[in-house]
Parts: structure tokens; sequence; C-alpha cells
């Protein structure tokens, strides 16, 4: 059962869910996730689904949700993958080297870019480097030929000082350290990949994904449609302190859920670098659903915490 916790700001009355270790592992639904987000409807709960994939396209996250007996509306469902999109749009940005999976980068592109690609070889022509979990892409060859490009040096442009590439931009879609792999194990995020062409070429990457303020706050103008107000209260819930909970969630003041499956290790709420630990800890989502929304399931109002 869910912690006992602080009593909120404001009463909670939105919710951004994230996917990958809160409702889902792997392919498969965590256990009263399927029932929860079903109350979450019963009781008219607004909710949009968060997530940071960059393996898969937002289509591709949002079919296996179903095929996994979620009730997800593609709409409402905000990726990273989109996020970039947007910045490339807004920026200009018509030829990036992207290390991103077939699928997340046609989504990307709308597959119109020749050359958005993952191939090794040298052009003068990239005008950004977007990076995400593609396990298969990040070999040295890719990331070299990433860090050639961010620093001027990836084609014949780069013999003539005069043509030298000015601030390219880094791309990511997100930072996390680590994920979660199907076999339950811990295995490396893009965050590493990221943090070594910073450090390689003396760019700050821009990240386009939780825990962004910038995110949060498209996901909340998204959810004004469903009439939440400025006083209203929204939480949002992940597994991951840092990557769901950190950063924007802070900044604006979201009532932050940690719960304790998925990449969730023991402890990970009282980390020493942890910048401000979680306002409430829960077991999974669906103990969290059940703490908001009450045990009389005849009655699905939801709980105000004042």
């Amino acid at each position: 059962m869910a912690a006992t916790v602080p009593q909120a700001r404001a009463p909670i009355r939105a919710l951004l869910i994230d996917i990958s270790g809160t409702l889902l592992i792997g392919s498969s639904p965590i256990p009263g996730a399927a029932r929860a987000l079903s109350r979450l409807r019963e009781a008219r709960v607004p909710f949009r689904f968060c997530s940071n994939t960059s393996k898969e396209s937002t289509a591709v996250v949002h079919q296996k949700m179903v095929d996994a007996g979620l009730d997800a509306k593609l709409p409402e469902l905000w990726t990273s993958i989109g996020a970039v999109k947007d910045v490339l749009k807004t920026q200009n940005l018509k030829r990036p080297y992207m290390l991103l999976s077939e699928s997340a980068k046609a989504e990307c592109t709308d597959d119109a870019s020749p050359y958005a690609t993952t191939a090794c070889t040298d052009s003068p022509r990239y005008d950004s480097v977007v990076i995400g979990l593609a396990p298969t892409l990040l070999d040295y060859d890719r990331l070299n030929k990433a860090f050639r490009i961010l620093v001027g040096e990836d084609g014949p442009a780069a013999r003539n000082p005069a043509q030298k590439k000015e601030n390219v931009p880094l791309i990511a879609l997100h930072r996390a350290r680590y994920l979660e792999s199907s076999d339950r194990a811990l295995s490396l995020g893009p965050g590493p990949f990221v943090a070594a062409l910073e450090t390689a070429s003396g760019t700050r990457a821009q990240v386009v994904g939780k825990p962004t303020r910038t995110f949060f706050e498209t996901v909340l103008g998204d959810l004004a449609r469903d009439g939440l107000g400025p006083d209203d209260g929204v939480a949002v819930i992940g597994d991951d302190v840092d990557a769901d909970l950190g950063e924007g969630a802070l900044d604006l003041e979201l009532w932050r859920v940690l719960v304790k499956t998925g990449k969730y290790r023991t402890g990970d709420e009282g980390r020493a670098d942890v910048q401000r630990p979680p306002d409430q800890v829960c077991e999974s989502f669906a103990d969290f659903v059940e703490y908001l929304l009450g045990h009389d399931e005849s009655e699905p109002e939801m709980r105000k915490h004042r």
C-alpha cells in the first residue's frame, strides 16, 4: 500500500504518468496497472503518458501499450521523439546526424530527409547531432563521427578553416544514466554516451525529454484542454527519482510520486545525489491510484489532498 505522506499543496486533479518501469516492463504490464488506468477513466481524472522512449517511435510505443491491455489513446502519449521533432523544426535543422532507431528517426524527420542517417561516411552537410538510446549504433565509429561533426572536422570542409562549422547543436532525447531491461537487470542508458560527446567536444547537450521544464510545460499545456486550471495540483509518477521526478518537476512544483517498480532500487529515494526526495513513495502505480481514489470503487471520486 502507499506510504504515509504529507499533505499535497493543492488537490491533485491530473496525472503525468511514466510508461517504462511504471506501467510496463518490456512489453508486459505491471500487475494492477491496467485496472488502475480504467479506474482513472471512470473517475474522469485527466492524465497524459510521458515517455523518454528513444528506441521506438511514438506509434510503436502506443501499440505496445494497447497490446499489453492498457487503455491508452495516442493523443495522450507524449514522448521525447515528438519533442525532438519539434526542436528540429523550430531551429530549422534540416540535416541531422541521428543516432536513433529507424522508427524513431522516421518520426523525427517524417522520413523526408536524406541526411538523417546513421552511416559513418564522411559528409560536410550535417547541421546537428541527435542522440537517443540506439544500442546497435552507439559504437566507436558512429560516436566518433558525431564528435567530428560537433567540432567541425567531419569532411572536406574541415580542411578549410573558413568553412568550419560553428555551434553545431547536440540534441539528446534524454540523459538517463541507466534503464531496466526486459530481464529486470539494469543496463546503460543514453546518458553516459551523451556525456562522452559533451566532454570530448565541449558542447553542452540540449535535452528535450523528461525531466526538462519545457517538456513538462508542453504536456501541461495540453492538459489545459481537459479543464486543468492554474490552481489544480498535478502529480508526476515514475520509477526514476532523477529522470522522471527531477529538474522540471521540481521547478513546476509538481507532486512527485516514486514507485517501487521498474528500475527502482532500494534506497533510491534517499540517495545523497538526489536533489530533493520525492513527495510520496508507493509500491506501484496501482497503489498510488488506490490512494488517490480510495477503496470504494462504487464512488469513483478523486480524494482531495488538502
